[in-house]
């Protein structure tokens, strides 16, 4: 009884990791069916003179769907960004804070909020896009064919639906599959493109565009930055909690001793995501003008990659989000209630409010160490790299973004794993009783 109990888990667990690849694939599949009406050939001239700032690393972010205007060109982003909103306002907005707080129900009402934002973001981005296009002549020829109303309704609602298709695949890798579904999406679209850009970045070297010195320097610190993300995913603040004795009857209980671990980058690879999808706003803004207008030109300036102000910008984000999204994920008051209620505490503290002052303490510090931590693997790599035109596939941001789905994934492997050998154990036990 109990083995036909594991093997079921097992398959249970086989299953969700064929559907989360067959999903993957459909993603892949789609990122290559262009959107109607436009010219290849010059579509790819406008891609690799975008190769560097913004748009590069949107790109690559999507999976090289925006270098082919695909249907999926707008990637999941636009979900990514509505969250970003609904979030920050359920902390402003007391009706959606207090939605926050209905459990499951307040949770599904969230989802569908985001999801309405999603539609109305993907069609405002949509329509930038499709301006843009139409705008855009290259030495081969205009890359719209056909500039109309009916290509820009058609673009509009192409995008739109990719997106939301992307939206919903998303939610049903996360239920029915393995990982987060969104962090997959863009992970697939992140691993796909690293093997062109190795096989581009040792034609260039074989080419004498670069030594290879460089190249081997390059391929130490890829080696070195996937090393010190590891190291900093994995550190932990091991906080020491106190179970008091207490006695029933003629025995006695508690007195227990156990660690609460706080994550050293509590907010994972949420940061560099936001803030990527906040700078991409300009751009859209942007695309509403004249391709040859001084307002495009300027932000497209600005907004490039190793410039000072784009550097800022970035950083700051970086900061605020790792701030913001700490704050959500662990909220110390309730940590400190939760403690005093089971009768927990920790050696020095008072129970309550000196406790969720502690809590404060340690993650205002953790938080500035992680969001310094996520700033350097962010801009230093791919500030060098976009001064030898190296890929963005390999920089700090894709390969931050690819550990953490990587270590999220499999934790959540093991975790499945765990808990059917811990299900077969105590069955095991009361079959035995």
């Amino acid at each position: 009884m109990s083995l036909n109990s594991t093997q079921k888990s097992n398959k249970d667990l086989v299953n969700r990791i064929i559907f989360t690849i067959f999903a993957l694939i459909v993603c892949r599949w789609g990122a290559f069916i262009p959107i109607a009406g436009i010219d290849s050939v010059a579509l790819n001239t406008v891609a690799e003179q975008n190769q560097s700032g913004i748009l590069g690393m949107f790109n690559m972010l999507s999976g090289g769907s925006l270098g082919r205007m695909s249907i999926f060109a707008l990637a999941i982003m636009p979900y990514i960004t509505a969250s970003i909103i609904i979030q920050l306002m359920s902390i402003a907005y007391k009706p959606l804070e207090n939605l926050k707080k209905e459990g499951e129900v307040g949770k599904r009402k969230i989802n569908q909020l985001s999801r309405y934002l999603t539609v109305l973001l993907a069609s405002f981005q949509a329509y930038g896009v499709a301006i843009s296009l139409e705008h855009i002549t290259t030495s081969v020829g205009p890359v719209v064919i056909m500039p109309s109303v009916f290509f820009k309704v058609t673009t509009v609602v192409t995008l739109v639906v990719g997106t939301i298709f992307l939206m919903w695949l998303g939610e049903q890798i996360t239920s029915r599959g393995i990982g987060n579904g969104s962090s997959l999406i863009i992970f697939i679209g992140i691993v796909s493109g690293v093997p062109s850009a190795i096989i581009s970045m040792f034609e260039l070297s074989r080419s004498g565009g670069l030594s290879p010195i460089i190249v081997f320097a390059i391929c130490l610190g890829v080696v070195a930055i996937i090393g010190i993300i590891i190291i900093f995913e994995k550190a932990q603040r091991k906080v020491l909690v106190q179970y008091p004795k207490r006695q029933v009857g003629n025995k006695i209980y508690g007195g227990d001793a156990t660690h609460m671990p706080l994550k050293l980058n509590t907010s994972g690879v949420i940061p560099p995501i936001f803030a990527s999808s906040i700078l991409l706003f300009p751009i859209t803004i942007a695309n509403f003008s004249s391709g040859n207008s001084e307002i495009m030109s300027l932000l497209t300036f600005h907004l490039g990659h190793g410039r000072p102000i784009y550097i800022l910008l970035y950083v700051s984000l970086i900061m605020f989000f790792s701030f913001f999204y700490t704050a959500i994920v662990f909220n110390s008051e309730e940590t400190a209630n939760n403690l005093r209620k089971y009768g927990a505490y920790i050696p020095g503290r008072r129970p309550g409010k000196n406790t969720s002052e502690y809590f404060d303490y340690l993650l205002t510090r953790l938080t500035v160490i992680g969001g310094i931590y996520l700033s350097f693997v962010c801009v230093v790599p791919e500030m060098l790299m976009n001064k030898y035109a190296v890929s963005f596939s390999l920089g700090g941001t894709s390969f931050l973004i690819v550990v953490n789905v990587v270590l999220d994934t499999f934790g959540q492997i093991q975790t499945h794993l765990f808990s059917n050998k811990y299900e077969g154990l105590i069955k095991k036990m009361k079959l035995k009783n």
